[in-house]
């Protein structure tokens, strides 16, 4: 499915998506390398065995692209103009590489711009489980979406 305008999201409708992504030990490094986040916590298997985790943890800003990056297709793929922000992200349970995430997302609420016609404020509540079902992150993300064209 090709994203969605507008006027195609109804508050409380829910999108179960198909999109699933194993989380791998190069795409945690990797992440991590290309952001600069040098806690050891994610990028030394030594350390981290020391810790309570007893081996790295996904690094979070992964994991939340990755939460976002599943619902795409499904939502907004073509029709958004920008995210506008996210906001009350956590990450209640921790992703370890070889976890296969899923997302889930409920629209929460929608409004028309005040300086933009032919555009309207989205608000998504977007759900990352592991394949146990556990969550392991969440947040609410305001998008800029386009208007069907008339």
């Amino acid at each position: 499915m090709a994203g969605l305008y507008y006027e195609d999201f109804e508050i409380g409708r829910e999108f179960q998506h198909e999109w699933s992504r194993t989380a791998t030990e190069t795409d945690n490094l990797l992440f991590s390398s290309l952001t600069m986040n040098v806690q050891p916590l994610h990028i030394d298997a030594e350390f981290a065995a020391r810790t309570e985790f007893g081996r790295p943890l996904v690094n979070s800003i992964f994991t939340l692209g990755l939460m976002i990056g599943m619902t795409v297709n499904d939502t907004t793929l073509g029709t958004t103009i920008a995210n506008l922000g996210m906001s009350d992200v956590r990450f209640p349970a921790p992703v370890f590489a070889g976890d296969t995430l899923r997302a889930r997302t409920k629209v929460l609420s929608k409004r028309v711009s005040s300086s933009r016609p032919d555009a309207g404020i989205v608000e998504f509540e977007h759900t990352a489980i592991n394949q146990h079902g556990t969550l392991v992150a969440i947040c609410r993300r305001s998008a800029f979406m386009r208007k069907r064209p008339s």
